[in-house]
């Protein structure tokens, strides 16, 4: 949608209750028909957001309204297919063995369909699932989730299992056609339709270590001393691919300022309980002087908060730093001077 009105702030939960809003003016076909095209993250988004909305103005709805009136006004569609045009120009400009790789990231999914069933279970469900699986088979699969989505599923494995799956998707470096044939056999239409004969590019240390670093400091410390027992290079390769809370204050100034458009007051606040002194002075400065002293006032003023709290808002405000990264907003420095993450 386009930007609220002047005086409004823009945050991602203004964003998805303007959205619960738009779906609940629109009748229950029309919102169904919807929901079909959203990821199972987003449909739990806007189902919470939905079921949490007890009372709107008129006035917001109206908004929500026109706002939406002017931006749907603006659309128009370019190509009858989207998906066929970008693959024809791609493969036209860098030949077929560069665009293909480009176009498995571009539109993912194509050939593992049945894997899309599995995001739409929790955690535990996932875990339950491959408890009795082969590492490898298990790595497999979890290389197709997300890493938030795979990093629940292995805290709920014992932890010898835990440890020999991480080893497992650090040392994977693809996976082939026969194997994906190979996991249909596991999980009941899984991997359907792999008709392309391409490796899939998953898997390896920057995957390993985007599951471990959500995996908590205690269970992260575990898996990767486990990892360093049994291969040390590995384990070092997993850590240079990771980006931690602490790390934030290596981003640089327009990244900060980019992190701290997107995180809510209160998040800050108790994501900054366990930082540095170095890491909060780095906030601060990236901050208007008012709002750098009502941030220390809050710090200072804010009782005692539960460990497993700051650590769930440091997990969330990561999740932000990555996306940020994906978009190109911001710059995350990698392993070596021109690399990056």
């Amino acid at each position: 949608m386009t930007p609220p009105k002047a005086g409004a702030v823009a945050t991602p939960e203004s964003g998805a209750e303007d959205a619960a809003i738009l779906l609940m003016t629109i009748g229950e076909e029309n919102a169904a028909a919807i929901f079909k095209y959203l990821s199972p993250k987003e449909v739990q988004k806007l189902g919470e957001t939905i079921a949490r909305m007890k009372a709107v103005s008129r006035e917001r709805v109206d908004d929500v309204l026109e706002r939406f009136g002017v931006l749907a006004g603006s659309q128009s569609m370019l190509v009858p297919d989207n998906d066929e045009y970008v693959t024809a120009v791609l493969r036209k400009a860098l030949g077929d063995d560069k665009a293909n790789l480009l176009l498995d990231r571009i539109l993912q999914g194509s050939d593992i369909s049945g894997i899309q069933s599995l995001k739409w279970m929790d955690g535990a469900t996932v875990a339950e699932l491959l408890r009795h699986e082969h590492p490898q088979i298990a790595a497999a699969i979890l290389v197709h989730l997300d890493s938030d989505h795979a990093s629940m599923v292995l805290k709920c494995f014992p932890e010898r299992q835990r440890n020999e799956v991480v080893m497992r998707i650090a040392t994977l470096d693809g996976i082939q056609p026969s194997a994906l044939k190979d996991l249909n056999d596991v999980m009941t239409k899984m991997l359907a339709g792999g008709e392309r004969q391409r490796k899939a590019n998953l898997g390896g240390p920057k995957a390993a270590a985007e599951i471990v670093n959500l995996l908590g400091s205690s269970v992260e410390t575990a898996v990767l001393d486990y990892v360093r027992d049994a291969d040390g290079e590995l384990a070092q390769k997993i850590m240079d691919n990771m980006f931690t809370f602490d790390d934030v204050v290596k981003l640089d100034d327009k990244g900060v300022q980019a992190l701290l458009r997107e995180v809510q007051s209160e998040s800050l606040v108790i994501a900054l309980k366990g930082a540095t002194p170095e890491l909060r002075e780095k906030v601060f400065k990236n901050m208007s002087a008012r709002a750098a002293d009502t941030l220390r006032e809050d710090l200072e003023s804010r009782g005692p908060v539960r460990v497993s709290e700051v650590e769930a808002e440091q997990k969330e405000l990561l999740k932000t730093v990555r996306r940020l990264a994906d978009e190109g907003q911001i710059v995350i420095g990698g392993g070596g001077d021109d690399e990056y993450v």
